[in-house]
């Protein structure tokens, strides 16, 4: 679930040069370019397959018909992302499913990590803690070719459903101040480890730790990862806001 507006994403506004100024067919020369696309559009379609099936599953928990609809909206929206991302490595000659296969561990590791207790942990789970992830790729999504980056952007867009989200949370707080308190510090541990998850992945995954890092994405050094996660960080606090929650 991408539940983000505009005021909660990350200011990345570098112009465009190198790699981010071509097309796919002429990024995709450099066989390390590909193979770093080609993770990242694995990491993205098993992230987006993920969600749908766990927003399926969180529809469980919703209190009444109304909430539980709005789940099956978002769920569906996240199948669609998924099937645009599953297409497009088809579309450039790459095998979904062996695509998506090196990041299904890592992932599902998260989700179990952070399986939600509750209605509430569920909601705030999908507006804070898949929002980093979103940061994440949005950040690297400026130094991909336009064609790339355009269908990356594109299945991070806000799904229109913060407001669900910030409502069903500020409404419990406001009926139980004491449900504040819990939700924070649930916030907070989701906070860390879709950050540890994050910085597994491209450790994991040479080429794209290579893109991080400058290696073939133009203008990416060490210093401005360090000033990535201090941007993604600082969005996470800007939703903490909005849920009512303290960071």
């Amino acid at each position: 679930m991408r539940f983000m507006t505009t005021s909660d994403k990350p200011e990345n506004t570098a112009a465009a040069t190198g790699i981010a100024a071509q097309g796919w067919a002429t990024a995709a020369a450099d066989p390390q370019y590909r193979a770093a696309v080609v993770d990242l559009l694995g990491a993205l379609a098993y992230g987006e397959l993920a969600a749908f099936e766990r927003l399926a599953e969180d529809a469980k928990l919703a209190p009444t018909l109304d909430d539980k609809a709005e789940l099956a909206k978002m769920a569906s929206a996240e199948f669609h992302h998924f099937e645009r991302l599953r297409d497009r490595l088809t579309e450039i000659g790459e095998g979904p499913t062996l695509a998506m296969q090196p990041f299904v561990a890592a992932l599902d590791g998260f989700h179990k990590q952070t399986a939600p207790s509750d209605w509430l942990e569920g909601l705030v789970k999908a507006y804070v803690g898949d929002s980093i992830a979103s940061d994440f790729y949005r950040e690297v999504a400026a130094r991909l070719d336009s064609d790339t980056r355009g269908l990356v952007l594109a299945v991070l867009d806000d799904t229109g459903h913060a407001g669900f989200a910030v409502d069903r949370v500020r409404g419990a707080i406001d009926a139980d101040p004491r449900v504040g308190g819990r939700l924070a510090l649930w916030a907070r541990r989701l906070m860390g480890e879709a950050l540890s998850q994050s910085q597994r992945v491209v450790a994991d995954r040479d080429a794209l730790s290579t893109m991080l890092v400058g290696g073939v994405a133009d203008g990416f050094d060490l210093a401005e990862v360090g000033r990535m996660f201090s941007r993604i960080t600082e969005a996470h606090t800007k939703r903490m806001a909005a849920l009512g929650l303290a960071a």
